[in-house]
């Protein structure tokens, strides 16, 4: 079980608020946080790995590591951490780059084997591509055989098929080894797929907290489906208006009224949704 209780101050696109968290977490549960930038993601995950301080307390299956005040040493965390970015050491090759962590041989080789890394064991990150990079990242921070795995968006720049292999992979990893994970994630597929429990922040606070179907799915009454993204241009043709709106990795076309065209604002944030087929375009 882990136990979280904490609060810093935060500085988000120039707003000062304050992250403030309490929560208890199912050990070998897969958690993802959610929530607009700014709003705390990043900073909780850099608190319990013991990157930042905070105030408060964090017991992971009844260690403490951090109460008034007092702090357990990142290094004496049992944390695995992968960020945007896959921060390899570029002078070491694969294989040498998970021994860093731990003098494991064995390890080390079910760990290659599980994400299909075995012939690139004695390559080096720079002729790796930017996949098989992020697979090497993920294995060496399985090395240490982690009670909590953290997720910083790792998959954020890949492509959608090799996130979706990825996706698999940390599943994968996630069971075998029975560790806690805590993804930060902006792709509802991503969340839906991987994640038991949501945990929405906005501004700091927790806002809503439950199954991905439960917290990500925004329909309103008898709407069939509603999709958040931005409003990218309002186009008028002969007597209509049709909205270009931007939905993840896809733009799409709406027909407005001029009553509701009258109401968007280009760049602003859109709710599209659906009633017996007829799409509708609403400020999110």
């Amino acid at each position: 079980m882990i136990g979280i209780d904490i609060r810093k101050p935060l500085s988000a696109h120039g707003e000062a608020t304050v992250l403030q968290v309490r929560l208890r977490i199912e050990s070998g549960s897969f958690i993802a946080l959610a929530g607009p930038s700014g709003s705390g993601k990043t900073t909780l995950l850099r608190i319990l790995a013991g990157l930042e301080e905070a105030e408060g307390t964090i017991r992971v299956d009844g260690e403490t590591w951090l109460e008034e005040g007092k702090a357990l040493r990142p290094q004496k965390r049992a944390i695995g951490f992968v960020f945007q970015d896959y921060a390899l050491f570029p002078n070491m090759t694969v294989r040498q780059n998970l021994l860093f962590v731990r003098k494991d041989p064995a390890l080390a080789a079910q760990l290659l084997e599980l994400t299909e890394m075995e012939s690139l064991a004695h390559r080096y990150p720079h002729t790796l591509s930017g996949g098989q990079q992020q697979r090497v990242a993920l294995c060496r921070a399985m090395m240490n055989r982690p009670k909590l795995l953290l997720l910083d968006e790792p998959l954020s720049a890949l492509d959608p098929a090799m996130r979706t292999r990825l996706q698999h992979e940390i599943l994968t990893l996630h069971r075998r080894f029975g560790t806690t994970t805590i993804m930060v994630s902006h792709d509802p597929g991503e969340i839906y797929r991987l994640a038991e429990r949501v945990l929405m922040l906005k501004q700091g606070k927790i806002t809503a907290d439950g199954e991905p179907k439960t917290v990500l799915l925004h329909t309103r009454g008898s709407q069939k489906f509603s999709f958040e993204g931005e409003l990218l241009d309002i186009v008028r043709i002969d007597v209509m208006h049709i909205a270009v709106v931007a939905i993840g990795q896809q733009i799409v076309e709406v027909a407005l009224s001029r009553s509701e065209a009258a109401h968007l604002r280009i760049g602003e944030k859109v709710r599209v949704g659906t009633k017996a087929f007829a799409p509708t375009v609403t400020q999110a």
